[in-house]
């Protein structure tokens, strides 16, 4: 039965190690070293690594209203504000929530400051 396993372990692909390595770790809490996997590390963190510099590198963002919350008002003065869109057209974007795109690609700190305001006023801001 051990070397069964074990020829099952040799034959395996490098995206099944990777599945493996990530079923242990999240089933068992095992993670793989240096001493025991030969290999099968470096794999797994070239994984992650990947998808934290991906979060990393996202400077551009699309500001995305989801709900004006109690004051629809103080929120299309400020989407007429930010769009610089008539108060007819800030009120029927406000009017048609969820989901409604604001303003996009905008870079990190502007859109920060801008959900901010959104928030201060009671509304509900997504960044994409």
């Amino acid at each position: 039965m051990i070397e069964k396993l074990a020829e099952q372990l040799v034959n395996l692909t490098v995206k099944q190690v990777n599945e493996l390595a990530i079923f242990l770790k999240k089933e068992y809490g095992i993670e793989p070293s240096n001493s025991n996997t030969r290999g099968l590390e470096p794999l797994v963190d070239s994984s992650k690594k990947e998808s934290s510099s991906s979060k990393e590198e996202k400077n551009i963002f699309n500001l995305i209203l989801k709900s004006s919350g109690n004051s629809k008002l103080s929120v299309v003065k400020l989407v007429k504000e930010i769009t610089g869109k008539g108060l007819k057209e800030s009120k029927e974007l406000v009017d048609n929530l969820p989901n409604v795109l604001i303003k996009e690609s905008v870079d990190k700190k502007e859109a920060e400051n801008l959900k901010n305001k959104f928030e201060e006023i009671g509304a509900e801001v997504e960044l994409k």
